[in-house]
């Protein structure tokens, strides 16, 4: 018998229950599809075809937004394109931003081929060896709750690879408008739009 597996719907809400002033970047596909049946946010900042970017969106969110916690949801395949990020990341440490990767080991937005992750390469290792001061591999709901639980401690930047089902499941469309989404999300915060 198979190894059981986080149901990625679930985990998301799990993580975005409650939120107060969670700041959250999604990268493409199915993360933001994740985020919007969660509810949607102003304070939701989904990113449309710009893989491999969410993490440094949000570390850059991180350094300018020290007083609130910035949840980078994104996927393996999505994370793969941006390792780069996370030495980055390393080398500042804001203790606001937890990056959690939902990892299917595919990458779904592609024809959900197999991913390094699938074959066995661990993102929570890279965040370690990057100089993150707190990772894990999560394969449970309690996993998820102590996630959420750091995420609006902001006590050290935080690195967690979730083991979610490959599953496809029904698309949760956020807006599409890119500049909308720009635009409300630096309203929310106070910012006049550009």
């Amino acid at each position: 018998m198979g190894k059981q597996l986080l149901d990625r719907r679930a985990a998301s809400a799990a993580l975005l229950q409650d939120r107060g002033d969670l700041l959250v970047v999604t990268g493409l596909g199915s993360p933001s599809y994740d985020a919007m049946a969660a509810g949607d946010n102003d304070l939701n900042y989904y990113l449309w075809a710009a893989m491999g970017s969410a993490a440094t969106v949000g570390f850059g969110l991180a350094m300018t937004q020290r007083d609130k916690p910035v949840l980078v949801l994104t996927g393996d395949g999505e994370m793969l394109m941006g390792l780069g990020a996370l030495a980055s990341i390393g080398q500042k440490l804001p203790p606001n931003l937890t990056i959690a990767v939902l990892d299917n080991g595919h990458y779904g937005e592609t024809g959900m081929q197999k991913s390094h992750t699938g074959n066995g390469l661990e993102l929570a290792r890279f965040a370690e060896a990057a100089n993150f001061p707190w990772t894990r591999v999560i394969e449970d709901m309690a996993g998820v709750a102590e996630l959420r639980d750091r995420i609006h401690a902001k006590e050290g930047t935080s690195f967690a690879a979730l083991k979610i089902a490959a599953d496809e499941l029904p698309r949760a469309l956020p807006p599409r408008d890119a500049v909308h989404v720009k635009n409300r999300f630096r309203a929310a915060l106070g910012h006049s739009t550009i």
